[in-house]
């Protein structure tokens, strides 16, 4: 089971040519390129650590695909997105975002059922990799 995020969560791993070509897209349109990286993949964490700085007005891929592939290198085991910001009406939107690197091994999620009151019933999504500490949760034995 992979974790399902981003623009491509329903597609085969893209490859690095594949890589590289939606990364010239997003530059072609103008927007920064961002690398970011997590430990919890949970879809409400929206705050991913940053690799380095965001990539304003670079124009072709393979400089953005050799962070990538550094950041890959540096964190095999968790979760790698490219995010594409579109800074049109003055703020930075995220237009495009896509895992590219994940960990061998994904534990998935929990979700556990909570009836309240007037029969309503709440849903929580628990990922298993936060049974581990931060830095530890895909840590090979």
């Amino acid at each position: 089971m992979h974790v399902t995020q981003g623009t491509f969560s329903y597609l085969p791993e893209l490859t690095d040519d594949e890589i590289k070509a939606q990364i010239q897209y997003a530059i072609d349109n103008g927007w920064a390129i961002a690398i970011e990286l997590t430990d919890d993949p949970h879809p409400r964490n929206v705050y991913w650590e940053m690799w380095g700085l965001p990539m304003f007005e670079i124009e072709d891929a393979a400089g953005a695909f050799s962070e990538v592939k550094r950041c890959r290198e540096a964190f095999p085991n968790q979760y790698v997105r490219v995010s594409a910001y579109d800074p049109r009406l003055h703020r930075q939107t995220t237009a495009l975002a896509f895992i590219v690197n994940r960990p061998s091994e994904e534990p998935g999620f929990r979700i556990d059922r909570q009836e309240t009151h007037d029969r309503q019933i709440n849903y929580t999504l628990y990922p298993y990799s936060a049974n581990q500490p931060v830095g530890e949760r895909y840590a090979k034995s």
